[in-house]
C-alpha cells in the first residue's frame, strides 16, 4: 500500500514497522508506583509517563533504583518498543533502566521536533523531570546524536556515555540516511519484511537470520505496547539528521565522559567510517567494530556486546 508524494515513497503500514510491530494495545500506565520487586526483564517494565514543559513523556523503567540511572536514546522511527531485550536487559540487573520516547513519538505528545539540538533539549526537561541531576547513555543511531548534543550543552548532567550506529554532526553522508530509510522500506515491502532487517543488517548467510531473530525479539512485550511513531513525525526526524548530517561540527574534544563506541563493519545507514571518527575525536575513547555485521552490529553480536556494555558502565 503506497503512493508517492513529495518524490518519495511515503508507506506508512511499513514506516510503522520500522518502529515496531504494535499489536497488543497501546495503553500507557500511570506514573504510581506499586510495591513490586525489582523487574530486570525489559518485556515486563511497566509504562509510566510524566509531564514537564507542556508535553507528558512516555517511558519505562526498569532494574533496581538508587545511583545514577541508564538513559536509552533510540533511533529513528523508533518507540519504546524498539530495544533489544538481549542489550537492555543484562544491564538492568544492576542499574536502574529509563528508556523514553521523546516529543511526539509514540506515545509522548507534542510534535517532533525537525533539530536534534531541540529533541536533545526536550531529553533534558525529560531527565530533569524525573528529577536526576547525573545520568548514563545508552544510545543508537539518532538516538546517538541526540546524546552528543545533550552532552555537548549538559556536560555536567552525563556521567558516562555509550554511542553506537551513530555519527558526529556534520559527519560524511549522515544527510543521506533519508534515501537509504526509503529505499530500504520500499525493499522491504515488496518482499514482505520488516525494514529494519534491511537497514540494520547485512543481507547475507548471517546477516538474515540474525535480522530476524532480532525482529522476533522486539515481539517478546506482548501487553502494554507503544503507539506506533506517525508517518509526519517520521518525514521530521528525518529533515532532523540532514540538518545534523550538513551541520557544523561541533567540538568534540570538550567530551571528556568515558565514552564507550561501537558499530558493525559495514553500516550503510551512518557509515561506520564515523564511528572511527568519534573514537579519534573523544579523547580516551573505547571503540568496537563488529566484522560482518551493518548498522544493528550491536545486536547481531548482542552476546558480545552486552557483558561489554555492563562491564563498561560498572567501572
Amino acid at each position: 500500500m503506497t503512493e508517492q508524494v513529495e518524490g518519495h515513497f511515503e508507506i506508512e503500514d511499513r514506516a510503522a514497522d520500522l518502529a515496531q510491530d504494535t499489536k497488543g494495545g497501546t495503553i500507557m500506565s500511570t506514573n504510581e508506583t506499586p510495591n513490586e520487586g525489582v523487574i530486570t526483564s525489559y518485556a515486563q517494565a511497566p509504562a509510566r509517563t510524566v509531564t514537564a514543559g507542556g508535553v507528558t513523556y512516555a517511558y519505562r523503567e526498569l532494574g533496581p533504583k538508587g545511583g545514577i540511572p541508564v538513559v536509552f536514546f533510540v533511533h529513528l522511527a523508533a518507540t519504546l518498543d524498539n530495544w533489544d531485550p538481549r542489550i537492555i536487559d543484562p544491564i538492568a540487573k544492576n542499574h536502574h533502566v529509563i528508556a523514553f520516547d521523546n516529543r511526539g513519538v509514540g506515545a509522548s505528545t507534542g510534535q517532533v521536533p525537525d533539530t536534534v539540538e531541540a529533541m536533545a533539549d526536550d531529553a533534558y526537561t525529560f531527565v530533569k523531570a524525573l528529577g536526576f541531576s547525573k545520568i548514563d547513555i545508552f544510545s543508537f543511531s539518532l538516538g546517538g546524536f541526540v546524546a552528543q548534543a545533550l552532552v555537548v550543552k549538559h556536560p555536567d548532567l552525563v556521567r558516562k556515555l555509550v554511542l553506537t550506529g551513530t555519527g558526529p554532526k556534520g559527519g560524511k553522508d549522515i544527510d543521506k540516511v533519508a534515501g537509504v530509510t526509503y529505499f530500504d522500506i520500499l525493499r522491504a515491502t515488496l518482499t514482505r519484511s520488516d525494514p529494519k532487517e534491511f537497514l540494520f543488517f547485512n543481507r547475507n548467510a548471517t546477516g538474515k537470520p540474525a535480522a530476524r531473530a532480532f525482529v522476533n525479539r522486539l515481539k517478546e512485550r506482548t501487553v502494554d505496547r507503544d503507539a506506533p511513531i506517525k508517518v509526519k513525525a517520521f518525514q521530521t526526524q528525518l529533515k532532523a539528521i540532514k540538518k545534523w548530517g550538513r551541520g557544523t561540527p561541533d567540538d568534540l574534544s570538550k567530551i571528556t565522559q568515558p565514552t564507550l563506541v561501537a558499530n558493525g563493519d559495514n553500516d550503510r545507514m551512518v557509515p561506520s567510517t564515523l564511528s572511527e571518527d568519534l573514537h579519534r575525536r573523544i579523547e580516551g575513547s573505547e571503540l568496537i567494530i563488529y566484522p560482518d555485521s551493518g548498522h544493528g552490529g550491536i545486536f547481531q553480536f548482542h552476546d558480545k556486546f552486552a557483558p561489554v556494555a555492563v562491564e563498561f558502565l560498572g567501572r
